[in-house]
């Protein structure tokens, strides 16, 4: 495990799109795992700027993302479909048909979850994967208690979840209950991993991460058994760790 230290979140993002580029110049035709919220948002800004300035080619680069709300249609804005297009791929030459999201708006969750395995197995696996990491030790939507062995799932949200996405939603009653997530296996499974910590509140679960014992409580944690993962993260969230 490498961990590079930025100084801020600015820094942060920089340094990870670095990475991201690296992986798309020696392997234009790569396949990326991309995630959601706002962890990864400066990151895909950089790796815009560059784009538009002749830097960096995604016409051959394909996409899996970790996890959708499960009910959402592609066209809601609050849906990672809808995230991924306005923060990412509607800035960059990337072939949205080879861009793939779980499909909120498929209501049989088993089909749902062993399709997008399917997707992710047609494209030969992901050569890198980008994570952001929860307040409790989370990746995806594998919250603590989540089993180690499980692909995509079908997952019940926590009731602080959904307490916290009623402000984007005009009736409670459009509040997704459920998401669609890879789970640690498939996470497992990337050639590489790339993680982006900021922030002072990530301080404590990262040492916990880096340094604490394996396991489901903790999903994160799972990270310290891959071969090849590097963790971006700011001076506020490295603010617990000796370096």
């Amino acid at each position: 495990m490498v961990i590079y230290k930025a100084k801020d979140y600015q820094d942060m993002s920089r340094k990870a799109a670095n990475i991201i580029s690296a992986q798309i110049i020696m392997k234009p035709n790569c396949v990326l795992g991309l995630a959601t919220g706002s962890s990864p948002v400066g990151t895909y800004k950089q790796l815009i700027e560059w784009y538009k300035k002749g830097d960096l080619d995604f016409s051959q680069v394909t996409s899996v993302n970790l996890d959708e709300y499960k009910g959402l249609s592609p066209e809601n804005d609050q849906s990672y479909r809808y995230f991924m297009n306005t923060n990412l791929f509607d800035h960059v030459n990337i072939d949205k048909t080879r861009t793939f999201v779980p499909d909120g708006l498929e209501a049989d969750s088993e089909k749902a979850c062993n399709d997008y395995n399917a997707v992710i197995r047609k494209q030969g696996g992901v050569d890198l994967q980008l994570l952001g990491l929860g307040h409790n030790g989370h990746i995806g939507f594998n919250e603590p208690g989540a089993a180690f062995e499980k692909e995509t799932h079908c997952v019940d949200l926590t009731e602080s979840t959904i307490e916290a996405n009623k402000r984007f939603f005009e009736s409670e009653d459009d509040v997704p209950r459920q998401a669609y997530t890879m789970g640690i296996k498939n996470i497992m499974q990337a050639k590489k991993i790339l993680v982006v910590v900021s922030g002072e509140d990530k301080a404590d679960i990262l040492k916990e991460v880096l340094y604490g014992p394996i396991t489901p409580e903790v999903p994160a944690s799972i990270l310290q058994l891959h071969n090849d993962v590097t963790i971006v993260a700011d001076e506020a969230a490295l603010s617990k760790i000796d370096m």
